[in-house]
C-alpha cells in the first residue's frame, strides 16, 4: 500500500496491483514466522488447563460442592428448593404436608387474594400470556400505564415505570444513569441488586456503617467534590435483619451535598405506615423528598418485578435509554394486573396492614422473652434469628421443619458466618398461637 503512495501518477489498475503484491508478502512473512505455532494445534491446545472449559471445574462449583458434601457428611439435608403444592401464605403445601410457613414475602396475603387472582385472569383473557414485545416496540399495554400511574400517584411523584425483574430493576437503573466519573455510596448491608448495578456502572463504590448518616456526612465531606453526580442508595427495610433508616436525616445529608437519594422499597412497601404507603408514610415525609423510588412487585403487590418512581425526566429517560427495558419484553399483563389489583386492594383493606405490624410486634416481644437474639429488628415484617453459624442454622432449620414450621436459613456467604440465622417472614395471617408455637419450638430447637 505504501508503494502506491509513492507512485500518485501510476493508473488505477497499476495501483491495485502493487497493493495486491504488497499484501501477499505481509502474508507470506507472517507465515514463515507464525507457521509453527499454527501447525501445533494439539500442543497449543495442551497448554489450556482443563478448569478453563469445564464447568464442573469452576472455582465457584468447586466450592459449593466442597459445602454441599460437607454437609451431607454431617448429616445435614439441603435445606433449600422445597417444593410447595400450592399458594404460600402464612401457611403452606410441602409434598403433601401442612406447615407454618414464615418463608415467603407475602406479607399482606394478596398473593391468593380472590380479587386479584381474578384481575389476573381477566387480564390473560384479554391480552393473553405475554405482550411478546418489548414496549418500546409494541408490548405497550393499557395495564402497564395503568399500574404505572398506581405506583407514582401512591409516592406523590410525577410518574413512574415497571421493569420485568426487582434485581435487573437495580442494575438497569444504577448500571444506566451513573458512570466513571461518579460516586455511588451504600449501607454496607444493601442488597446484592445495587452492587451489581454499581459495578456494571463503573462508578466509584463507598459502603457507609449500617444506617449511619452521620458517617455518610463525614464521606461527602471528603469525597463529594472528587465526583460530578453522586448516589446516596439506603432500604427501607433492610431484608436480612428487619431495621430501617432514619430517612430524614439522610434527606438532610443529601441535599447538603447537592446528591441522588435512592430508597430500595422492596420490604417495606405494605409494612410500614399507617395505610402500607411504606417509609415515606412512616416519616411523613413529601415524596419528592427522595429523587428514586425503587420496589418490588413481588412481595405486597403479589406480582413480579420492580418499579422506579419519580420525576417525569427520570422516568422518561429510563423508558427510552435503560437497556434492562428498551431490551427487555414487556410486563406478562396478568403479573401486572395482579400487582395492580393488590395495590388497590391494600388501601381498600388497612386492617391487614394493622394486623401485619402487630403479629410483627407479637413475634419479636416472644421471641425476645425467649432469650433468642433477634439482631436488629423492629418486628416489621422481618425477623431474624441469628444463630452464629451456618451449621446451627441449617440444623436448627430442620428441627423446626421437622416440628411443622418451614423457616429457611441464611448461611454465609449471604451474610458473615457468625451472623448466620433462620429468617422469620411475618404474615398479616399468622395467628398469636402460631407464633407462639413457633417461638417455643425454636427456643427448644436452640
Amino acid at each position: 500500500m505504501s508503494t502506491a503512495k509513492k507512485l500518485p501518477g501510476l493508473a488505477a489498475g497499476i495501483k491495485d496491483k502493487l497493493i495486491q503484491q504488497a499484501l501477499e508478502r505481509k502474508l507470506r512473512a507472517a507465515a514463515n514466522t507464525g507457521g509453527q505455532a499454527l501447525s501445533r494445534p494439539a500442543e497449543k491446545k495442551a497448554e489450556i488447563p482443563e478448569e478453563h472449559y469445564r464447568f464442573h471445574l469452576h472455582p465457584g462449583y468447586q466450592q459449593l460442592r466442597i459445602i454441599n458434601d460437607g454437609a451431607s457428611r454431617l448429616g445435614v439435608k439441603n435445606p433449600f428448593f422445597k417444593l410447595h403444592d400450592g399458594t404460600a401464605g402464612a401457611s403452606t403445601q410441602i409434598s403433601g404436608t401442612g406447615y407454618i410457613n414464615y418463608a415467603s414475602y407475602n406479607y399482606l396475603d394478596m398473593s391468593g387474594d380472590p380479587v386479584v387472582a381474578a384481575a389476573a385472569k381477566a387480564a390473560i383473557d384479554r391480552y393473553g400470556t405475554s405482550v411478546s414485545a418489548s414496549r418500546l416496540v409494541s408490548g405497550e399495554r393499557p395495564i402497564h400505564r395503568e399500574l404505572e400511574t398506581e405506583i407514582a400517584a401512591l409516592y406523590g411523584v410525577d410518574d413512574a415505570i415497571t421493569f420485568v425483574s426487582g434485581h435487573a430493576t437495580n442494575v438497569s437503573t444504577i448500571g444506566y444513569l451513573f458512570g466513571p466519573r461518579d460516586l455511588v455510596l451504600h449501607d454496607e448491608l444493601i442488597h446484592n441488586s445495587v452492587l451489581q448495578g454499581i459495578q456494571l456502572s463503573g462508578a466509584r463504590r463507598l459502603p457507609f456503617p449500617h444506617n449511619d448518616w452521620e458517617a455518610l456526612d463525614k464521606i461527602l465531606n471528603e469525597q463529594r467534590h472528587q465526583f460530578e453526580r453522586v448516589l446516596i442508595v439506603l432500604e427501607g427495610i433492610y431484608s436480612m435483619d428487619g431495621d430501617y433508616p432514619d430517612l430524614p436525616r439522610f434527606i438532610e445529608v443529601k441535599r447538603r451535598h447537592r446528591a441522588f437519594l435512592m430508597v430500595d422499597e422492596a420490604h417495606s412497601l405494605g409494612v410500614m405506615g399507617a395505610r402500607g404507603y411504606g417509609i415515606r408514610e412512616h416519616f411523613d415525609l413529601d415524596g419528592k423528598d427522595v429523587d428514586i423510588w425503587m420496589g418490588t412487585l413481588s412481595k405486597t403487590l403479589a406480582g413480579c418485578g420492580g418499579y422506579i418512581a419519580g420525576e417525569t425526566a427520570l422516568v422518561e429517560h429510563l423508558k427510552f435509554l435503560a437497556p434492562g427495558f428498551l431490551y427487555s419484553v414487556g410486563m406478562p399483563p396478568s403479573v401486572a394486573a395482579a400487582s395492580l389489583a393488590a395495590l388497590r386492594r391494600m388501601k381498600e383493606v388497612p386492617d391487614r396492614v394493622a394486623a401485619l405490624q402487630a403479629r410483627g410486634r407479637f413475634f419479636l416481644e416472644q421471641a425476645k422473652a425467649a432469650g433468642i437474639d433477634t439482631g436488629m429488628s423492629t418486628g416489621l415484617a422481618v425477623v431474624p434469628a441469628i444463630m452464629g453459624s451456618s451449621l446451627k442454622a441449617t440444623r436448627v432449620s430442620a428441627a423446626l421443619f421437622n416440628a411443622g414450621i418451614n423457616a429457611q436459613p441464611i448461611l454465609y456467604p449471604a451474610v458473615p458466618e457468625k451472623a448466620a440465622r433462620i429468617r422469620f417472614f411475618i404474615s398479616c395471617t399468622h395467628s398469636e398461637a402460631e407464633i407462639h408455637k413457633t417461638v417455643q419450638a425454636l427456643a427448644r430447637s436452640l
